[in-house]
């Protein structure tokens, strides 16, 4: 299961879901009559040519997908890198490099016949070799990743053949199989050389779609047309990562038809598009429950957030409907744990924490925090309740989250002092090093329910998903066999039980699960939504001749 922390709006755009593809495409149909676009467009003659910019409110860390997990890093890889197996546009699992498989009927043994016509960036051909250079380089200890587990689940890896390699687990593995959507990496660059000082970090070279061009270090990433690309050449010549670091000026941007795609906040949605003629000349609009959630992370490792109390008291006086009603102006749901509402996985009977003041007085009272001295704030044996709530920059909707919390805690005399941080450094400088009290984040996730990577005990330190290093022996029985089990319906009881565990522990305050609300320039042909979101085309979307605006010399 690959889980990316997203920065921006822009991030909420859908390339991976959550939950079973019967209810999303149910969804998106009904959610889509709402908007101005409802189907693709439809030509029979696609052609190259133009550019598609997009933006993101930070730079990427790096470019190798395996030891990145922030999500302006991971939407630029994913256009140079391959996967073994990807989901279709219905969340079906499909071949990547892979053109096929055989599974052993005890579901212990893959057989990956790779495909035949695969070249690297740089020209070399693309083999088994790369496939097992990627899986033992997943299971070094010296290899700086968050996605290390579910390839330390392989018992043996053997290379058939060139094109053929067999991965044999030593127990039942449910996720195996989209496990290998993991990128592939080139052998012939990276074996014996130390990654964390690999050019590759910042010139990649894969087998995708798109090839590296340039990245201007805050400015921009810049990718080209693959002309070689074994599944065909895309027909968009350029894609353009530009970093905007605040929503505001990448709407204005967005107007003024200087970026293709927007996020859209929930005030541009509903006040700032819907009578505006610039705006309706040029985009269409998307809505659809978006494949992630808003949440605030307590450290575990600091006093007083590793007395659940203190966790369930600060839930209670968190005001979630009031937060979807006037910073979301209603786009989104109140969110009670790590799954999306309405799909399989989904338990909502779990425990509940409205909206209660006088709830969460009691529960500080019990964990020792009392006003003895009547400033206002709650103190225990000499020390105030006060600490630092950190996000990113740029994001207007997180900080008045922060804001709010602020406001609504000091009500039970919590003390909270704001602190806004770029993107990169806030990642690398402080969560990925404890170095924070609490966070206020969002996670997108994938179709498979796997919680294991962002709340398994062990996955706490570095760059690992548990930055909050929760530890729950109970919770990681039930993630482990809930990886072991295949059949969905008793996998379910694992993840329903894992909830109720995650609700009443309250090592996260989950807010919301908000609407992906998106913008696309009109001039792109092919553009609709899917169970697997808005971008799961993207490489066959195209732009009519005189339609272009850009022009590049071939």
């Amino acid at each position: 299961m690959i889980l990316r922390l997203f920065v921006a709006v822009i991030l909420s755009l859908g390339l991976f879901a959550c939950g079973d593809k019967k209810d999303d495409s149910a969804e998106n149909q009904k959610v889509s009559t709402t908007t101005k676009k409802v189907t693709a467009k439809v030509n029979k003659a696609p052609v190259n040519g133009d550019a598609f910019i997009e933006s993101s409110l930070g730079d990427a860390t790096g470019l190798i997908y395996n030891i990145t997990s922030d999500s302006a890093s991971h939407d630029a890889a994913l256009k140079i890198y391959n996967g073994l197996v990807e989901y279709d546009k219905d969340l079906n699992i499909v071949g990547d490099l892979a053109k096929s498989w055989d599974i052993s009927e005890n579901g212990l043994e893959i057989i990956f016949h790779l495909n035949e016509n695969v070249r690297w960036h740089d020209g070399q051909p693309f083999t088994a070799a790369d496939v097992e250079f990627t899986y033992k380089f997943m299971i070094d200890d010296k290899t700086p990743t968050s996605y290390d587990a579910d390839f330390r689940l392989v018992k043996s890896f053997e290379v058939i053949d060139e094109y053929t390699v067999k991965v044999t687990y030593g127990e039942p593995f449910a996720p195996a199989l989209m496990s290998w959507s993991m990128a592939i990496l080139p052998k012939h660059l990276l074996e014996g050389k130390d990654v964390t000082k690999s050019p590759l970090l910042r010139k990649p070279v894969g087998t995708g779609p798109y090839k590296f061009q340039e990245w201007k270090a805050g400015e921009s990433i810049t990718l080209v047309a693959n002309d070689d690309y074994f599944k065909g050449r895309p027909y968009i010549d350029r894609r353009v990562m530009r970093v905007i670091p605040d929503t505001a000026t990448s709407f204005l941007e967005h107007l003024n038809g200087a970026v293709d795609i927007a996020g859209l906040t929930t005030l541009q949605w509903t006040r700032q598009t819907d009578n505006n003629p610039k705006y309706n000349d040029q985009y269409d609009k998307y809505k659809y429950l978006s494949f992630g959630y808003t949440y605030v992370g307590y450290n575990q490792l600091k006093k007083p957030f590793n007395d659940k109390r203190v966790r369930q008291a600060l839930t209670y006086a968190t005001p979630k409907e009031d937060m979807v009603k006037g910073i979301l102006f209603g786009l989104g749901i109140p969110a009670t744990g790590p799954y999306k509402p309405g799909t399989i996985w989904y338990n909502d009977k779990v425990k509940k924490y409205n909206y209660d003041i006088e709830k969460a007085k009691e529960l500080f009272a019990e964990a020792g925090w009392t006003d003895s001295d009547g400033d206002g704030i709650l103190d225990k044996k000499g020390k105030k309740f006060q600490f630092e709530l950190m996000t990113n920059q740029g994001n207007t909707v997180r900080t008045k989250i922060c804001e709010t919390l602020q406001q609504s805690w000091a009500k039970v005399g919590v003390k909270v002092n704001i602190r806004v941080l770029e993107w990169a450094t806030f990642i690398n400088e402080y969560v990925n090093k404890q170095k924070f009290d609490a966070v206020v984040l969002g996670w997108n996730i994938t179709n498979d329910p796997d919680l294991y990577d962002v709340w398994f005990s062990k996955n706490c330190g570095g760059s690992k998903l548990n930055f909050i290093c929760y530890k729950n022996e109970e919770l990681d029985k039930l993630l482990i066999a809930g990886r072991k089990e295949f059949d969905p319906e008793k996998r379910k009881v694992f993840y329903h039980k894992a909830q109720e565990i995650i609700a009443e522990d309250q090592p996260y305050t989950f807010l919301y699960v908000p609407y992906a609300l998106v913008s696309v320039s009109k001039r792109f042909e092919d553009v609709y939504t899917a169970p697997a979101g808005l971008t799961h085309n993207q490489d066959k979307w195209w732009v009519k001749k005189e339609n272009q605006k850009y022009k590049f010399e071939q």
